[in-house]
């Protein structure tokens, strides 16, 4: 059995935590390949290494004195050293990392160097080859990424290595310039590393045991999702829940290795399995719950609506046009309503009400702002009856009014709109009876 463990810059902010996650890749021989993050807070107020880069790379480039927040970043790799009691030196490395700032090797780079000297870290600490992402991830000239090449380079370059470190969050152009993933990025490498070797499972190890069933910081202690489909983690991905980075999933579900999202500081809980497809049922008729806030509604009312042909069409091209992306769109047969994101709206507000009015010619227009949606999602939904009763029932008894439900085909998911000031009411009370009471 192959397996790929990720990282997170909390299990390796220190030495303590490397010690952590070097006791749990011994632990299991099947571990093989490694991909870890920069260092991240070793306490609440603290500095990530990342940012420390950033910060430090744009005194440089703004010609400055650097020198003190280099030593600062310099300082938290030998405190990992020193307390990992290792005979092992990056000052050749910093001695380069410090002539690329001052020639302006660029912001991705100086980024990537957090990665880069956590990774040669690793590889000493469990005695494995390090291979430098910069040689194995590809990017286009234009900054684009490429997968097939990148998945060419790392299986040409780990098939004949039996154990490997590969640094996240980067790559290189063919001229060997670094180019970045967005924040969070890691995750990618790990899932492009799982590809390339035909992993059995990728293990994405972080300060959480797994995926909730709800925000905890709105409901206390809610309980963890044991197996979880990747139709279902979009769907709550896209509603703000997330422990994963999003463009880590593709990869491997293509390739259909099963991603295991595991909490380091806590390496017994078995955490949350996530995986194409599964006969198990899941414990509650829902497998979570997600909710963001700051949307607004623009409803357009107009007699006999339904049968002027294009005239949907019609509104939603005037939003196309704009450059507003369009959230959710339930209709009546002489209304239609356009959720919408707040900030990018009122942005282009008037010109798209009287786009409307000129292009429609509709009988009332009205705008509801401070809106939330909510997603109710879960496999188990398609064969319980009365799931979308008891949503009105609990939302009812809490006092929440509903402004919109759409529920898609799949029935996988039901998307609540509520008001802002209502939006955590609504998912405790979701919460409360699909879970703690299950009536």
């Amino acid at each position: 059995m192959k397996k790929v463990v990720k990282f997170g810059g909390s299990s390796l902010a220190n030495a303590e935590q490397f010690k952590k996650v070097g006791a749990i890749i011994r632990g299991d021989k099947s571990r093989k390949y490694v991909v870890p993050s920069a260092p991240g807070k070793r306490f609440s107020h603290d500095t990530k290494v990342t940012d420390m880069l950033y910060s430090c790379y744009e005194s440089a480039v703004n010609g400055e004195d650097f020198s003190d927040q280099f030593a600062q970043i310099r300082e938290r790799y030998q405190e990992i050293i020193e307390g990992l009691n290792l005979s092992f030196s990056l000052e050749d490395d910093f001695d380069k990392i410090c002539e690329d700032f001052s020639n302006g090797a660029g912001q991705d780079y100086a980024a990537s160097r957090g990665e880069f000297l956590n990774g040669k870290i690793m590889a000493a600490y469990l005695d494995y080859e390090f291979i430098d992402a910069a040689d194995a991830v590809r990017f286009d000239d234009d900054g684009s990424f490429n997968a097939d090449e990148t998945n060419r380079l790392l299986s040409e370059t780990l098939k004949n290595r039996e154990n490997a470190v590969v640094p996240g969050f980067y790559g290189a152009k063919e001229n060997g310039e670094v180019v970045t993933f967005s924040r969070g990025g890691s995750d990618i490498t790990g899932s492009l590393v799982a590809l390339a070797i035909g992993a059995d499972l990728y293990e994405n190890w972080t300060d959480v045991s797994g995926f909730l069933i709800a925000d905890p910081r709105i409901v206390k202690h809610p309980k963890s999702i044991e197996t979880i489909t990747y139709k279902e983690l979009r769907e709550l991905s896209y509603m703000g829940a997330s422990v994963l980075h999003e463009d880590a999933i593709f990869p491997v579900r293509k390739a259909g290795i099963p991603i295991n999202i595991r909490n380091t500081n806590a390496p017994d809980d078995a955490g949350t399995l996530i995986v194409e497809s599964t006969c198990r049922q899941p414990k509650y008729t829902i497998t979570g719950i997600a909710g963001t806030d700051g949307f607004a509604a623009v409803t357009v009312e107009k007699a006999m609506m339904n049968s002027e042909i294009g005239f949907c069409r019609k509104v939603l091209q005037i939003f196309e046009d704009n450059g507003v992306s369009i959230e959710h769109m339930p209709s009546g047969i002489d209304t239609m309503s356009i959720f919408v994101n707040k900030d990018s709206f009122e942005e282009k507000e008037q010109k798209i009400l009287s786009d409307i009015n000129k292009t429609v010619n509709p009988d009332h227009i009205e705008l509801e702002s401070d809106l939330a949606l909510i997603a109710v999602v879960g496999r188990g939904m398609k064969s319980t009856r009365g799931t979308a009763g008891r949503i009105f029932s609990a939302l009812a008894h809490a006092h929440i009014n509903v402004k919109m439900i759409d529920q898609g085909s799949s029935e996988l998911n039901i998307i609540i709109g509520v008001r802002h000031e209502d939006f955590k009411d609504a998912i405790r009370a979701l919460y409360e009876i699909f879970v703690l009471t299950q009536i």
